[in-house]
């Protein structure tokens, strides 16, 4: 538009900055952004906003416990299947289509998935959805560091980070609100106006490049069978894996062979293909290689602390989904109000100095809540939610410049669903750690305690003597009743100690992040961006 403006009227190429010069430009682009933001931060949202409210959608709909659990693995399967897909279909249809398609779909699908009367209608809109509204997630990222140039990214960098980070932690916050306070429907219902305003307003106001149809002639739908095949299947091993005995499960083994094998096929399609669906020589460059490593593992501490989490308050605390939202806000609001500062950080100080700042605040605060007992509840909690909060900010900020922003604008499209991908395996990846942990150090735990606690402890006895008295009022009952709630102690507290373990193991990974830092190379000079071209 300027630019092209400008080079029509023969204006020389190397005369200083114009992009500033039409301000109404400027500012339609970024109100532009703003709008796609927003739908990124729903589609990254409706990942978490169900989990404090499966129990309510399991009773709606009449599902099984096995059921249940699918309406959010579908979503995270097809949405990690189109993160990659996203920068070939961007290329191909354009950022405006690619984003009108994908929130229009996104919109309608949570539409079908608050009028689902069965679970398999839930199970079935919910993939789609998760397919469709995946591809909002890294044509932001794409988008930020395209039109915009470096001198602005300490701005955007930070809202980009923000909104990455705060939907899931927020997520089961607002879920649990809107059930309590509504229905379950309103999980979905809630998308639909925002949904609707996205979807117009990026067909009318995003402009930032053009599709290249011709890319269709090429389009690699055997790379694409393969992509499927391994990503959906590596997600649903990682997700049902630890609850299943890993593969003692036959679904399990079945789909990590058919993992391995669509991973095969999918490097050699990318290696081979003329057009490969998805372009791994992004990889050769080391800030982007070490921005997505880095990446990777901020999954983990973004998506398992905010597993962790609701997982003690509800197992351990016994607290209801509303109560868990309310506990897990402290992190959300620490990330608010720390995403000023990390861009004013990101102005001045080596991205490695931010980052070791981050991981170090993440180890202090799990290794805070290595001391958890069954009695710790929202100020025992609040100070390692907030170091996570501060966390997650100041690392966000400078692994996204580093890995995308000195890429050339041509290829950070690819890129950016290729580093999106890597935050969501690095999640999915520590889920199914955490899960393993966590049941074979209860199992540990629990050997342990049952060796310690029995008739030959003159402690065991007098405590099991106590409560044998206190439920005196059951008759013969009473000492059965004792030894069931001694049992019950026993577990809880086999069950504390392993979620310990838990904080003790990503202590120690944060710890290691920090001691790699200095081996990272510092970054040059941002590639210049700005043009949308």
């Amino acid at each position: 538009m300027a630019a092209s403006a400008a080079i029509a009227e023969g204006t020389p190429v190397s005369r200083p900055a114009a992009p500033a010069k039409p301000a109404p430009v400027g500012a339609r682009r970024t109100f532009a952004f703003i709008c796609m933001v927003f739908g990124m931060f729903m589609a990254i949202l409706d990942i978490q906003i169900v989990s404090a409210s499966l129990a309510e959608i399991q009773a709606g709909l009449s599902a099984s416990a096995d059921e249940i659990s699918w309406v959010q693995t579908s979503y995270l399967i097809a949405e990690v299947i189109m993160i990659p897909l996203s920068g070939t279909l961007s290329r191909v249809l354009s950022t405006r289509w690619m984003f009108v398609i994908s929130a229009g779909g996104f919109t309608f699908m949570s539409f079908m998935c608050a009028m689902s009367s069965s679970i398999n209608e839930m199970i079935l809109w919910r993939a789609l959805q998760g397919f469709i509204g995946g591809g909002m997630i890294p044509t932001v990222f794409a988008s930020a560091f395209t039109i915009f140039p470096p001198e602005k990214r300490p701005v955007i960098s930070p809202i980009i980070g923000l909104v990455a980070t705060l939907a899931p932690t927020v997520g089961p916050t607002i879920g649990g609100y809107l059930t309590d306070l509504f229905s379950w429907h309103w999980l979905f219902l809630v998308n639909i106006v925002p949904g609707i305003f996205v979807t117009v307003s990026t067909y009318l106001l995003v402009d930032f490049d053009e599709p290249n149809l011709d890319l269709f002639k090429t389009f690699d739908w055997t790379g694409l069978a393969f992509m499927a095949a391994f990503l959906g299947s590596l997600e649903y091993v990682l997700e049902e894996g630890p609850n299943n005995d890993w593969f003692q499960d036959e679904a399990v083994a079945v789909l990590a062979a058919v993992c391995a094998v669509g991973a095969i096929g999918f490097f050699y399609r990318a290696l081979t293909a003329k057009q490969p669906i998805v372009d791994l020589r992004a990889f050769k460059d080391r800030n982007f290689l070490a921005g997505s490593s880095f990446s990777f593992v901020l999954g983990i501490g973004l998506y398992g602390l905010t597993y962790l989490y609701p997982l003690y308050l509800g197992r351990v605390r016994g607290y209801s989904s509303l109560q868990i939202g309310e506990t897990m806000f402290v992190s959300g609001a620490s990330m608010f109000l720390m995403a000023p500062v990390a861009g004013r950080l990101s102005r001045s100080l080596d991205p490695r100095v931010m980052m070791a700042m981050g991981f170090g605040s993440f180890a202090l605060g799990t290794w805070l809540i290595t001391g958890l007992t069954k009695d710790w509840d929202f100020w025992e909690l609040f100070l390692p939610q907030v170091l996570r909060g501060v966390g997650l900010m100041i690392c966000m900020v400078p692994i996204n410049n580093i890995a995308l922003g000195t890429l050339p604008p041509e290829r950070i499209k690819n890129a950016s669903g290729l580093y999106n991908l890597t935050r969501n395996l690095g999640g999915a990846m520590g889920l199914a750690i955490i899960n393993t942990v966590l049941n074979n150090r209860l199992d540990l735990h629990l050997q342990r305690l049952h060796e310690s606690v029995n008739w030959a402890r003159a402690t065991a006895v007098e405590t099991l003597d106590a409560m044998t008295r206190t439920y005196q009022g059951l008759g013969s009952d009473a000492g059965a009743a004792a030894l069931k709630t001694m049992t019950r102690l026993v577990r809880q507290q086999a069950t504390v100690m392993s979620f310990a373990d838990v904080f003790y193991l990503l202590t120690f990974l944060f710890l290691a992040l920090i001691v790699a830092l200095p081996f990272v190379k510092k970054p040059s000079a941002a590639a210049s961006g700005g043009g949308g071209h």
